[in-house]
């Protein structure tokens, strides 16, 4: 596929000189498409893995216990994108690090697929500690195959790596998610190992066409580092398995032993982050002005993605129960739903790109705040949408497909609007002494919001409930109407960032 999309290179000296990607670096062809299979395998599995827990023949848990563990695992992989930015950057260099995430993925996939209930978590860890490793990486080397920030092609270059994204994501479901619906779940999620397998095999033979510096471990760990490092990691470890040793040979081990403490510990590092970074004393007083601007978007982020990842959970357990999944009469499985955010994402995004510019020339682009704000507040009408299938659902009909595929557009559109503007204002507001980190802080919003709806689920609340929608609804269209009432307050303190 890369060959074919290739043509002669006007640009010597770049990683495979020789051949461009669209007129980008050959290695953009190599990351594009073991970024592809690596969503690929990763949505399909998590289109699967809401609906194998709740199902008789899956684990047969009930909706709440499925929720809180479908949470507790996304909101786990982004947590760990900072570990795995961390050892890019001081044990293994990016390359390494991306081989060596994607075989972990590959053996959390095929672990999976084993028909043993007591190997499914250690799966679900595997592959969300090799998701961590990976994510933090492969965007880093695709920025390196370019000559810098001001290389011309740069920002064209993530769009033709976030299509690749957006290509795996979308065929996941369709493929993977009606192999486990139809034929077997653990066939399902071998061929999610299979993808990845894919991925890491054609990583490793166009690495040759990566930046060498790709290779290099920009700031590797002293002996002192690697000792202490090596230290409390087994105190810690330990720790761990003295404690759930204790627990389970005193006969009070149950699921929730593992799932509260890592909610909890999804909530209280992001916290903690902030106000280490917010506290730092290096920190001049713009930048700390910049970091209290910062902690708005962080909050008001952290409520969008409770809810907007709950389209992969509280969502999906409705469809699967409550909706008649067909179109004029043609039935499709549950899991395809999650194919309509990626399809509507490679729509929408280049006629968002156009539209923005076109307002800019005219001078009426609306301001960072309030493209945030109006993504919150999408976010919260898309579940005061969902009131309607709930209450067809509850006078003991079937709701119609088209309902989900609304809400899943209008969240696709709030995503449109705060998502990249999230990224950009990361970057822009970002402490010169967290440059390189502060994305991974972005991720933790991710990590809080998710962590956030696995406590709620935990504790019991029945997220399918009308009352709770509309509260949630309704806490996501306050948090955007509070932006926007003191975007004044807040563009004060952001300073020179706009």
């Amino acid at each position: 596929m890369a060959s074919s999309l290739t043509k002669d290179s006007a640009r010597p000296g770049i990683p495979g000189s020789e051949k461009t990607f669209f007129g980008h670096p050959r290695g953009l062809a190599t990351l594009f498409m073991t970024e592809m299979w690596e969503r690929f395998s990763y949505y399909g599995m998590r289109a699967l893995l809401p609906l194998y827990l709740v199902a008789p023949g899956g684990l047969h848990l009930d909706a709440a216990t499925a929720t809180a563990i479908y949470s507790v695992y996304v909101s786990l992989v982004y947590l760990l994108t900072m570990p795995g930015g961390w050892f890019g950057d001081r044990v293994w260099g990016p390359r390494k690090t991306v081989a060596i995430a994607g075989g972990i993925i590959m053996l959390g996939h095929l672990t999976l697929a084993l028909p043993s209930s007591g190997t499914f978590f250690a799966g679900l860890g595997l592959v969300a500690i090799g998701s961590g490793l990976l994510k933090a990486n492969i965007s880093t080397m695709v920025g390196q195959l370019y000559d810098g920030p001001d290389d011309p092609r740069r920002d064209g270059g993530f769009t033709v790596f976030y299509m690749g994204i957006n290509l795996g994501a979308f065929a996941a479901p369709l493929i993977i998610g009606t192999i486990g619906e139809s034929v077997d779940w653990h066939l399902g999620f071998a061929l999610a190992a299979l993808g990845m397998a894919l991925g890491l095999v054609q990583f490793l033979i166009g690495s040759r066409n990566l930046a060498e510096r790709s290779s290099v471990v920009p700031t590797p760990l002293s002996a002192e580092e690697k000792a202490s490092t090596l230290r409390k990691a087994a105190l810690w470890a330990g720790i761990a398995v003295v404690f759930y040793a204790i627990i389970g040979l005193s006969g009070h081990y149950t699921l929730n032993w593992i799932l509260v403490p890592l909610t909890l510990l999804g909530v209280i590092i992001p916290t903690m982050v902030l106000v280490r970074i917010k506290r730092d004393k290096d920190l001049d007083r713009a930048e700390q002005s910049k970091m209290s601007a910062y902690i708005w978007f962080f909050v008001a982020a952290a409520v969008f993605w409770m809810i907007y990842d709950q389209g992969g959970s509280t969502l999906s357990i409705f469809a699967d129960a409550s909706a008649e999944n067909s179109v004029l009469g043609w039935a499709f499985p549950v899991s395809w739903y999650q194919s309509v955010n990626p399809v509507l994402i490679m729509a929408l995004a280049p006629v968002f790109a156009w539209f923005w510019l076109a307002l800019n020339r005219r001078g009426k682009e609306p301001s960072t705040i309030v493209k945030f704000a109006s993504g919150l507040v999408l976010v919260g009408a898309s579940f005061f949408l969902f009131l309607a299938p709930l209450s067809i659902a509850e006078g003991g009909h079937k709701a119609a497909a088209l309902w989900l595929v609304a809400i899943y557009f209008t969240q696709t559109v709030g995503e449109l609007l705060l998502s990249p503007v999230g990224l950009s204002v990361t970057t822009k507001m970002a402490p010169a002494k967290y440059a390189s980190q502060m994305m991974g802080v972005w991720f933790l919003a991710v990590t809080a919001g998710d962590a956030t709806t696995g406590l709620l689920s935990i504790a019991g609340v029945d997220l399918n409930k009308t009352n709770i929608v509309a509260l949630e609804a309704t806490l996501a269209v306050l948090a955007g109407g509070a932006v926007w009432m003191y975007r004044k307050k807040v563009k004060e303190l952001m300073g020179d960032v706009r």
